[in-house]
């Protein structure tokens, strides 16, 4: 989404939320060529040292300005959060052409797919995971933080990670900016188009979260009750422990269940 010809929205923390990637909170607008020669120089002089992400890059790479994160969709996530926040980890999946300013970091994806990207996108905006970092970030969340985050790491036939990655990539796919990571995620955009839809997939994604996990009915009624005080989530819990108990597990699978 530009501001006019040739400019691009500069984002904070405050321009997207959980499963909402624009919301119109925009800091401010940056001439697209002014802002790209800026980032492309910097990426260079970064790649030159070994503590930066960018050091990895093969120099083909770094030296095309078409490979720089700034073209293509990437999560992002607040820096700033506080203990009495209702989340603790607000992360989207911002479209492209786009700027992002230092309170909004985001995630550099130097080996991959765009299908491991939405399985860690469908994580970091779980309740499941999100309970946990409320009991270890205060009002920042850091990258020292957050790469020590427990991030589950199932065969790459697992069917629970596999609808993870779905369900992430059709509520981040919100629309046309999103064609080419959708593509790449193997589903369509602009799917989800209502609040009851959205509401459900956000449910099973929490139950899928807490498979991986290796939680049961018990914990995830735990992390519900424990999650916000004076905040009732039971009605979300029954909903998640409902797609809990039909999410098609690799035992499940392998004994040759099915799920109605």
């Amino acid at each position: 989404m530009t501001e006019g010809r040739g400019r691009w929205l500069v984002y904070s923390g405050a321009a997207f939320d959980i499963w909402l990637p624009d919301r119109g909170n925009h800091f401010a607008s940056v001439d697209a060529d002014e802002i790209t020669e800026h980032l492309h120089a910097k990426r260079l002089r970064q790649h030159k040292i070994s503590s930066s992400a960018f050091s990895v890059l093969p120099s083909e790479v770094v030296e095309d300005v078409s490979t720089l994160p700034c073209y293509r969709p990437r999560i992002a996530f607040r820096d700033v959060t506080k203990q009495d926040n209702t989340r603790t980890i607000i992360a989207s999946l911002v479209p492209g052409e786009v700027v992002l300013t230092h309170k909004a970091p985001y995630l550099l994806f130097v080996k991959g797919t765009a299908r491991d990207e939405a399985y860690l996108l469908g994580l970091l905006s779980s309740m499941i995971l999100d309970w946990y970092a409320r009991r270890v970030v205060d009002i920042s969340l850091t990258f020292h933080l957050l790469n020590n985050f427990p991030i589950p790491e199932p065969d790459g036939d697992d069917p629970v990670a596999a609808r993870v990655v779905t369900i992430a990539g059709r509520l981040a796919a919100v629309d046309d900016r999103y064609a080419e990571w959708a593509a790449k995620v193997g589903v369509e955009v602009g799917t989800v188009t209502d609040k009851a839809t959205r509401e459900d997939l956000v449910c099973e994604l929490d139950a899928c979260a807490a498979h991986l996990y290796g939680l049961d009915e018990e914990d995830i009624g735990v992390i519900y009750e424990t999650f916000h005080t004076g905040t009732d989530y039971s009605d979300r819990r029954e909903r998640v422990l409902g797609h809990f108990r039909n999410t098609p597990t690799v035992d499940a699978v392998q004994d040759g269940a099915t799920v109605a």
